[in-house]
């Protein structure tokens, strides 16, 4: 029997709120003993999803009950649609029904839905309830995992209820993804490959060049998500409620929530894709104000492109939406200023910055051409 290369920490240092993320393999085989070590006597909440019910939650149920930790299974379809307020009702209800206590642990089990949708329940129930992220898909263990951020979409936007509620600690256990769907890897490559985009143009060729191999689960992998993991450490630790520099972690992210929004947070689009295309958008869109070359953008798109994302609004499958409709969802994203479009936009490969007062005219424009050539 072949041994598990040893995990790797991450420390996020915030005082008081500090934990850890471990990353590694055959996690779960252990994590009923180190919860038990770590939160002796208390009792546990598990928010899933039915996919994961079936192909993951085994391997914790086994660890949870041979740590003869005492536990509740909260179930709740798959998929975005499920950061609802209707969905939040029925985790907080079974929370309470279950006569779970303040001290007691909620586990947030699943990708980046469950994890935001959990954590919220933690925050809001019985005024605030310590919660442990358990991420299962690349997307949750390299960004919505780590730095807090919980919450729920609105018919008017997307992440727009929600709370601040860091979690007490991570684990990302690389075993998971043997049952993760291509497409779903592909989705949290986006947001792996915009720490490199951001500010660090080595770790975006190191991508590059190590691609074939994080995509085909060899050693580059375990790397390149706990550099992903560090780089967003480093991000929360010096802005935790995103104030001021914490906002790069959104390159990508104005465009891609207004076409998740005018998708329906279908399967037609999952958030990784919207990403995707945000961040070329936000390229192209950085070159026609002459702030970068438009061969970043073409590199940065063949790159996505390589890993199998869509990158532009014609990949999406289905009727586009207007440019007056996802103008529309662009105002009400959350960096939205008193009425003032803030974007992330970029210099060039690990150059972005947060531009501010950037007309909304000049952004419909800038989709019209798009969707027009």
């Amino acid at each position: 029997m072949s041994t598990a290369p040893a995990p790797q920490t991450v420390h996020i240092a915030l005082g008081e709120r500090a934990y850890d993320i471990v990353i590694g393999h055959q996690l779960l085989e252990g994590m009923g003993q180190r919860l038990k070590t770590m939160f002796p006597g208390a009792r546990f909440g598990v928010i899933t999803d039915t996919n994961l019910e079936k192909t993951q939650w085994p391997r914790l149920q086994t660890s949870l009950t041979k740590a003869g930790l005492d536990h509740t299974l909260i179930t709740v379809p798959a998929g975005e649609s499920s950061k609802s307020m209707d969905r939040l009702e029925e985790c907080v209800n079974a929370i309470l029904q279950a006569r779970l206590e303040r001290s007691d642990i909620i586990i947030a089990f699943g990708g980046g839905v469950i994890g935001d949708l959990a954590g919220f329940a933690a925050a809001i129930t019985r005024r605030g309830m310590a919660f442990v992220q358990v991420p299962t898909s690349l997307l949750a263990q390299v960004d919505s995992s780590v730095g807090g951020k919980t919450g729920i979409n609105s018919r008017f936007g997307k992440n727009l209820i929600g709370a601040f509620h860091q979690p007490a600690l991570v684990i990302a256990d690389l075993d998971v993804y043997a049952t993760l769907p291509e497409r779903q890897f592909a989705a949290g490559y986006a947001e792996m490959a915009k720490y490199g985009l951001i500010d660090d143009e080595a770790f975006f060729f190191w991508l590059e060049e190590h691609l074939d191999e994080i995509l085909s689960g060899g050693p580059a992998r375990a790397e390149a998500i706990a550099r992903a993991c560090a780089a967003k450490a480093r991000f929360v630790i010096a802005d935790e409620r995103e104030s001021g520099v914490r906002a790069l972690l959104n390159l990508g992210h104005t465009f891609g929530h207004a076409l998740e929004t005018a998708t329906g947070y279908s399967d037609r689009l999952l958030h990784g894709e919207g990403v995707a295309i945000g961040m070329v958008l936000a390229h192209q869109f950085s070159a026609t104000k002459g702030l970068c070359t438009s061969q970043e953008g073409v590199r940065v798109r063949r790159h996505l492109q390589r890993a199998g994302l869509p990158t532009s609004l014609n990949d999406i499958p289905g009727p586009l939406p207007s440019t007056d409709e996802l103008m529309h969802n662009i105002a009400q994203d959350k960096k939205v200023r008193r009425g003032a479009l803030n974007f992330i936009l970029t210099r060039g490969i690990g150059k972005s910055f947060i531009a501010t007062d950037i007309s909304a005219d000049d952004i419909a424009d800038f989709l019209r051409d798009i969707r027009s050539s």
